[in-house]
């Protein structure tokens, strides 16, 4: 909910994201895991009869927001009841595709997060072609279809749900205080790219009264935001691993970890217990955030009373997460549970879950329309978020996807996290992350 990493809160709480950037494990209580289907090849009788009383089965890795929209659907669908499981997201698309693989055990709609998509690829022809069932991909941008379609395009076996274009949050009171512009626009003229945010963060450091606060949160979600910016990350083109050999790889990492050496990290891993203290203690004054972040905002305010606001993000544009639905042949309903995954991603529901939970819309034509386009948070000091996100997706460069592309950023994190915990020093971090990359990918 897009390497994208793991998503929490609403979509915040949607561990979407290990991924797109994924760098970090998002540990997300376990409701239940898979539920059974039939090994048919799709489609059980109840599908030729649409009065007959069904119900779908929807397995997702964290909250996409669904609840009301699952109530107003089976309103309009008296014969259908929706019911929702959810595990954490690795033993979700484990479960996932250990069950195609035996042909049963899916449920009729599974949920597929952005750094696990290119996994699934090869086996695109395990799931309903949303091509043959009356859908248009150009409802969505080509870098939100192309993940979810097979090798030769042919195929489309996800809709995309939201994509987490990326933005700036920072603690306008903290930039006061440390003689900082606090005007959005000024912001971001001050750190139009990475370089001058991490020289902003030197003076902040210097001329903050709060000594306890630190520029940034972590160094793992500072690299997957700069890194998801350069027109390759991990893997190239041709699906091959790309860590070692591509330059904008090493040179994020060296940033950052230069960032870490200088005292700009406060050190603490994204979706923690010890995150969401930091969000309360005003332990750091910018986050690089996507759209569905916002939840762990609203979860967490500062108790001193501070505010946050939002900028453009440093560097331009950028996506951090988001998701597919899709419907595997061995459901029991495939026609319908086809249905509600298009409806849930339609235009309507999409512009609603940004509205309400902020889960920004992959459906491009919403990005122009007023309610999207003007809509302004009051959360942020009623910036104007839809304007904001809707640049961000425009000036995304979407990067090649790799099956593995979730536990390579979890190993890149990995090795900044022991830099900010001082066991190693940024050589020999990055020298253990090569060898855990090999042995991810050997």
């Amino acid at each position: 909910m897009p390497v994208s990493l793991p998503r929490t809160g609403p979509t915040g709480l949607r561990g979407r994201l290990l991924a797109t950037s994924a760098l970090l494990v998002l540990a997300l209580t376990a409701v239940a895991s898979c539920s059974s289907g039939s090994s048919s090849g799709g489609g059980s009788s109840a599908d030729e009869d649409p009065n007959a009383r069904i119900t779908l089965t929807v397995n997702l890795f964290s909250d996409f927001g669904y609840a009301d929209l699952y109530k107003e659907y089976e309103q309009a669908h008296p014969n259908i009841t929706i019911k929702e499981n959810r595990a954490d997201l690795g033993a979700h698309h484990q479960n996932l595709h250990a069950h195609l693989l035996a042909g049963s055990g899916t449920a009729d709609i599974e949920a597929v997060e952005i750094g696990q998509v290119a996994g699934f690829q090869p086996e695109a022809g395990k799931f309903l072609d949303f091509l043959e069932n009356g859908v248009d991909k150009n409802q969505w941008v080509p870098s939100k279809t192309a993940p979810a379609s097979s090798p030769d395009g042919k195929v489309l076996f996800g809709l995309g749900t939201d994509m987490g274009g990326m933005a700036l949050c920072y603690r306008s009171d903290l930039f006061k205080a440390a003689g900082l512009p606090t005007d959005r626009e000024q912001v971001a003229a001050l750190m139009k790219d990475w370089p001058s945010y991490l020289a902003a963060g030197k003076r902040f450091l210097a001329d903050s009264p709060n000594k306890d606060a630190r520029w940034f949160d972590s160094g793992g979600n500072l690299f997957s935001a700069i890194l998801a910016q350069a027109p390759q990350g991990v893997y190239d083109a041709q699906g091959k691993v790309v860590v070692e050999g591509n330059p904008a790889v090493k040179q994020s990492f060296d940033l950052v970890a230069g960032a870490i050496k200088d005292g700009q990290s406060a050190g603490i891993q994204a979706f923690t217990p010890a995150w969401d203290t930091g969000f309360q203690k005003s332990q750091f004054a910018t986050v690089a955030c996507p759209a569905w972040m916002s939840y762990e905002f609203k979860a967490n305010p500062p108790a001193d009373g501070g505010t946050w606001d939002i900028a453009r993000i440093p560097g331009g544009g950028g996506n951090w997460g988001g998701s597919y639905l899709t419907v595997p042949k061995s459901g029991k309903h495939t026609k319908a549970a086809a249905e509600l995954a298009k409806w849930l991603t339609a235009p309507a529901q999409e512009a609603r879950l940004f509205k309400e939970k902020g889960y920004f819309p992959s459906d491009q034509a919403l990005w122009t329309q007023p309610d999207i386009a003007e809509h302004t948070d009051p959360l942020f000091n009623n910036a104007p978020t839809g304007r904001i996100f809707s640049q961000s997706a425009r000036d995304l460069n979407p990067q090649p996807l790799g099956a593995h592309g979730a536990e390579i950023g979890t190993a890149l994190g990995n090795a900044l996290t022991s830099v900010e915990q001082g066991k190693a020093d940024p050589a020999g971090a990055w020298k253990q992350a090569l060898k855990d990359v090999g042995n991810i990918v050997d």
